[in-house]
């Protein structure tokens, strides 16, 4: 009880709304800048990657060589395995190589990039291998080339589960975005962790955590409308 009336104390509150006013549109827009920059970013590494996992199989349209694969595999499972707070640590040589510095809102963007394509490779090829078999056989049948094949059926009839996965992706990047405030990166993580954790103020914490759930139900509204616009199955 006591907690909860020195929480939402009138001094408490007043010291809330004054943070909420100076810091909170800053943060938003970083969180936003972060989260939309790193998973472009992510994706146009991750994108091309997937393809390759599907595509290089030795069952896929253009098998690659089997060493190959294996390196391409054992790389994406060791970076998926690394938890994303020790991953931000141990790049921070490549973070300053990159952008000349290893804390702040872009020095952030460096490990959520490393840490977030392997993710998307791995739902990239998930997306691909639900392809229909029988539409990547009626493709060659017609004489279609693998990149053909690749680009013009396989990455199109896939497309839908395509934004899904995305959107998974977007949500968990934005998640990571918070864990970055640990070591200096900006947004609402900085100021849940400065404000919540350092300075005991849970109340902007609080207020940090709703923005940061209220981020994540727009993504996944606006990531569900597009897949079922895009999705030819619910039109017929």
């Amino acid at each position: 009880m006591v907690l909860l009336s020195s929480l939402f104390s009138q001094e408490t509150i007043d010291e809330t709304v004054k943070i909420l006013r100076s810091e909170f549109l800053l943060a938003i827009w970083e969180t936003l800048y972060v989260t939309i920059l790193s998973t472009l970013f992510a994706i146009i590494i991750g994108l091309p990657l997937g393809v390759l996992l599907v595509t290089g199989d030795k069952n896929g349209v253009r098998p690659l060589p089997r060493g190959l694969m294996v390196f391409l595999n054992t790389l994406i499972n060791i970076l998926r395995s690394i938890p994303f707070l020790i991953l931000m640590i141990v790049v921070m040589p490549l973070t300053r190589l990159i952008v000349g510095t290893t804390v702040g809102t872009v020095a952030s963007i460096v490990p959520l990039v490393i840490a977030s394509f392997p993710f998307i490779a791995r739902l990239v090829e998930s997306s691909l291998r639900e392809v229909n078999p029988n539409v990547i056989e009626a493709a060659q049948s017609m004489g279609a080339s693998p990149s053909q094949i690749t680009w013009k059926v396989m990455i199109p009839e896939s497309v839908p589960s395509l934004v899904t996965n995305f959107t998974v992706a977007i949500t968990t990047i934005l998640g990571y975005t918070a864990m970055s405030g640990i070591i200096g990166g900006g947004g609402l993580g900085k100021i849940a962790i400065n404000y919540g954790y350092y300075r005991y103020k849970y109340l902007v914490m609080i207020c940090a955590v709703i923005l940061l759930v209220l981020m994540v139900i727009m993504f996944q509204e606006i990531g569900t409308k597009l897949a079922a616009r895009l999705d030819k199955r619910l039109k017929n």
